[in-house]
């Protein structure tokens, strides 16, 4: 999480309007998750891994190590649609026998699983490129200038404030419970976490007390306000921005 909001600030996009990149993430991510074809989302994740480590300059290895997470749980779920129990050993691709009962694959089952499976894959990549290119400060100007509910944007201000928080109280808990030996054992470790997260809740709650206190200090009504800082609109951006969209609009007007 740190090293996402790191390249944020510190990639070779950084200086691109956010609305400009905001809206290049946003619509490719509706025509791949609109994709009635395979080769859209496939397409879609090549242009943004294109885009996160050629175009901004992010390490092609972090973003493969960050495809990895969602990929784990994307693995699980499709694996459910793939494979199928029946009685009947008919309209299997591949089956076993299995105390009666047919496990197996058909063939219609598999394209849905995969076609699902990239296309989820393209989708996060979306956010990806959004994420590693524009502070969440800026995403949330964006989304503000937008007319999106306040309620919405400054709980996601909120949310991302706390997400750091949450992670340096844990740190310092952890470490302290490892220079007292917490961890080496399976049981130690068990008890350990359970404490850490008893202590780690307690400590966020009051946390957040104090942050309260503070922004009502500051003379907080009701609404957090920024300073957002000023981009120069780019005409070429957005051009570039429609010569990538339409092919991949004409990919999905073709697969159907």
């Amino acid at each position: 999480m740190i090293n996402i909001d790191t390249y944020a600030y510190s990639n070779r996009l950084k200086t691109v309007h956010p609305t400009e990149k905001f809206l290049f993430a946003m619509i490719t991510l509706v025509v791949c998750l609109t994709s009635p074809a395979l080769i859209t989302p496939l397409s879609v994740l090549a242009l943004m891994a294109a885009g996160i480590i050629i175009k901004a300059g992010i390490p092609g290895r972090f973003f493969v190590k960050l495809m990895l997470v969602p990929l784990s749980f994307l693995l699980l779920s499709v694996l459910t649609i793939a494979f199928s129990v029946s009685t009947s050993p008919a309209g299997f691709w591949l089956a076993q026998n299995i105390a009666g009962l047919t496990v197996g694959i058909r063939l219609p089952d598999l394209v849905t699983a995969v076609h699902l499976l990239i296309k989820s894959l393209g989708a996060v990549s979306c956010l990806y490129f959004l994420a590693l290119t524009t502070p969440m400060t800026e995403i949330i100007s964006v989304l503000s200038r937008m007319r999106t509910p306040v309620i919405i944007t400054e709980l996601m201000a909120l949310i991302y404030r706390f997400i750091f928080v949450f992670m340096e109280m844990a740190t310092t808990i952890r470490r302290a419970q490892s220079s007292r030996l917490g961890y080496v054992s399976t049981k130690s470790s068990f008890r350990s976490m359970s404490g850490l997260f008893s202590a780690l809740f307690g400590k966020v709650f009051l946390k957040s007390r104090e942050l309260f206190d503070t922004m009502e200090a500051r003379g907080y009504t009701g609404e957090i306000k920024v300073l957002a800082k000023k981009y120069p609109v780019n005409l070429k951006n957005y051009l570039v921005l429609t010569a990538l969209e339409i092919p991949l609009i004409l990919l999905n007007l073709l697969g159907r």
